[in-house]
């Protein structure tokens, strides 16, 4: 363990560094899932959005290093300026939802769906989640990106254009967001890609509002009814606070439910004194624990992303040495151009300078 602690060390060392000597010609950006020694060493946090605001916001530096899964750098590559170069330390950290929807399976549905609908009456938005692939998609075809932060606004803007939604790949982040928006129901429905209609009737598709892909988070479906029933037994004050990958029926039962932003904000207005039960990933949840101590914070239950365990100091070290070079991003002009419509599309959505 000491030996561990004093590599750790010497690798810290090593990374500040060549930091220093780059300056502004670098910045790291750090998702709130990251270990603690990453989320130190970075020069920004925050949820998926976020950190997109902050790739397409930066003009000065060179070089971005993004500390999270694949398709988050993916987007901040999308965002670069020209002169900029997207890095991520480890190019398998995956994502298993991002995974369960691609280009071709969504153009086959989407085939099939708009033989029943006409094209002219459904829009596609795609979660952050998702191939730059999917995001071209979206963009050639009017659509819209969107994150847990702002779903709701992407919706909104979504039917203000088109009669109904083709949301893909997360059916819990679409249908807690189809909730609280007050759509019963009959109005919501999930696309199996294997079946045919993805599994509907022509009348259900028609009678439909919000058509959700049959995709989710290995991460946040791990919480169930039983967790929440446990805490709350045990700690009858706590308040519960979730993620909105998570089900529709842990939402329903936790006092409050929101993107890792939101989760965060949350924790940090909670008077002195609190318990809080957070359900989303356990790095997230044990560096709140951390940095606010004067309140009691616990996880609804142990829930660690493995892909975004996957970074840690050797292989950010390992990108700072071949800056420029080594796990570059790259992202064929083609899919680059419609993608980067969706997501200037997602930008410009109402309140997206407030986050």
């Amino acid at each position: 363990m000491e030996d561990r602690l004093d590599d750790n060390k010497e690798i810290i060392e090593q990374i500040l560094s060549i930091k220093e000597a780059l300056g502004e010609k670098l910045i790291i950006l750090t998702h709130h899932y990251q270990r603690k020694e990453i989320i130190d060493i970075g020069d920004y946090r925050g949820d998926s959005f976020g950190l997109s605001r902050k790739a397409a916001a930066d003009k000065a530096a060179r070089f971005i290093i993004f500390c999270g899964v694949h398709f988050m750098a993916e987007s901040a590559e999308i965002l670069s300026q020209p002169h900029q170069t997207v890095q991520i330390p480890a190019v398998e950290a995956g994502c298993w939802m991002a995974d369960m929807a691609d280009r071709n399976t969504v153009e086959k549905a989407w085939e099939e769906l708009t033989s029943i609908t006409g094209e002219e009456s459904v829009i596609p938005i795609v979660y952050m989640n998702s191939d730059a692939a999917l995001k071209a998609f979206c963009g050639g075809h009017g659509g819209t990106v969107c994150t847990s932060s702002n779903a709701e606004a992407a919706f909104r803007w979504g039917f203000s254009q088109r009669e109904k939604i083709f949301f893909f790949p997360d059916q819990h982040l679409g249908r807690n967001t189809g909730n609280q928006m007050g759509f019963p129901p009959d109005k919501i429905i999930v696309w199996n890609p294997s079946e045919p209609l993805g599994g509907n009737t022509p009348e259900s598709i028609k009678k439909a509002k919000i058509i959700l892909w049959d995709g989710y988070c290995l991460v946040h479906t791990r919480f169930g009814e039983e967790h929440i029933m446990k805490v709350r037994k045990k700690f009858p004050e706590a308040k519960i606070v979730v993620h909105p990958e998570c089900t529709e029926e842990v939402v329903a039962l936790a006092d409050a439910c929101g993107s890792t932003s939101f989760i965060v904000k949350y924790v940090e207005n909670a008077p002195s004194g609190s318990t809080i039960i957070v359900g989303t990933e356990i790095n997230l949840v044990n560096r709140m624990a951390l940095e606010n101590p004067e309140k009691d914070i616990l996880e609804l239950h142990y829930s660690l992303c493995p892909n975004m365990f996957r970074i840690n100091l050797k292989n950010l070290l390992r990108a700072m040495e071949h800056i420029g070079e080594t796990n570059v991003v790259t992202i064929p002009d083609g899919i680059k151009r419609n993608a980067r419509k969706a997501l200037d599309r997602m930008l410009a959505l109402p309140g997206s300078d407030q986050n």
